[in-house]
């Protein structure tokens, strides 16, 4: 029996110009570096001779799929997304991009910015808007509560700043 699993559900199509930026920069090292670097290896290993026992021959072309596999996904990604790069009318609601400082129920704070699925990280305080907390904000005001479900239980953050540019370096 197989490992099926059901499709994922299609994420958010929204990005960054920064995110739009880091995925044509991984698509365009991917085609002109690393690709050509594995086809010359793939040639290097082929020329030694028996293709069946040469295992820089074998991982050569595996590496070779993985890296067409993945040209082809960013190829289709970045034609299907949308680049916002524009600051919304209303700055008091949250929206796709904003800067979000929020205070849990211990008192502590932390900043998230809203950003599409392929950029979050969270240690870098990057949330996806299809995450629960991230669609749990979106449309809210400062002020507002966001309660979410966690396997831990139930969890309340109280919106405290929404914001839509980068902090000033001092």
């Amino acid at each position: 029996m197989g490992r099926w699993r059901p499709p994922r559900e299609k994420g958010s199509q929204y990005i960054t110009p920064e995110g739009a930026r880091k995925l044509t920069e991984a698509l365009q090292y991917l085609w002109k570096v690393e690709r050509p670097l594995v086809t010359a290896r793939v040639a290097e290993a082929a020329a030694q001779g028996d293709r069946s026992e040469n295992a820089e021959y074998i991982y050569g072309k595996k590496r070779l799929r993985q890296i067409d596999s993945k040209i082809r996904f960013l190829t289709k990604r970045i034609d299907g997304i949308t680049v916002v790069n524009r600051i919304p009318d209303d700055q008091n609601i949250v929206y796709f991009g904003a800067f979000v400082t929020l205070e849990d129920e211990e008192g502590e704070e932390v900043e998230y910015r809203i950003v599409g699925p392929d950029e979050f990280n969270v240690v870098d305080g990057k949330l996806s808007m299809d995450s629960p907390l991230g669609k749990g904000m979106l449309g809210k005001r400062v002020g507002d509560e966001i309660k979410i479900s966690t396997p831990k239980g139930g969890r309340v953050f109280h919106i405290l700043k929404i914001r839509y540019f980068e902090k000033q370096s001092s």
